[in-house]
């Protein structure tokens, strides 16, 4: 068994996924570097909806969900990530619509204990021939009704 999967916390709503920081990931004051956030966020979800079917493989979307963009992007800083090892990544969805959806999400220590930084993500699934937003699959809606906050 993962000592990842035993050290993950049970949560009422969404998903925690333990997500490593590495030294290169630090700034030159050894914390976190504030634009890492939004990557280790995206390594936190894809794995998630990866396991669910949703990704890329060889070089290809596994379901057209996955072409989507990123509309807006908040974040508040809460207590510094303070070296290298796994930060607990606990995401859920606020809302999830026709073609968009928004995430909300924590940056905590494994524990728990400490909350580094909470925001809100949100996305637009678009239409990979005309680049306009298009209607989630009833695979998306599927896997996201696992993260919905109730």
């Amino acid at each position: 068994m993962s000592h990842a999967i035993v050290d993950r916390p049970a949560v009422e709503f969404g998903h925690v996924e333990h997500v490593p920081v590495h030294f290169d990931d630090l700034d030159a004051m050894g914390i976190l570097h504030n634009a890492r956030y939004a990557v280790l966020l995206e390594r936190a979800l894809t794995p998630y909806w990866a396991e669910r079917g949703v990704a890329f493989r060889a070089g290809r979307q596994s379901a057209p969900d996955v072409f989507h963009a990123v509309r807006e992007f908040t974040i508040t800083y809460r207590a510094p990530v303070t070296g290298t090892g796994p930060v607990a990544v606990h995401f859920w969805l606020d809302h999830f619509g026709t073609t968009s959806a928004r995430y909300a999400f924590e940056f905590r220590s494994v524990n728990g204990d400490t909350l580094h930084a909470d925001g809100t993500r949100s996305i637009v699934r678009l239409d990979p021939a005309t680049m306009r937003p298009t209607a989630w699959t009833e695979t998306a809606r599927t896997v996201a009704a696992t993260l919905l906050r109730p």
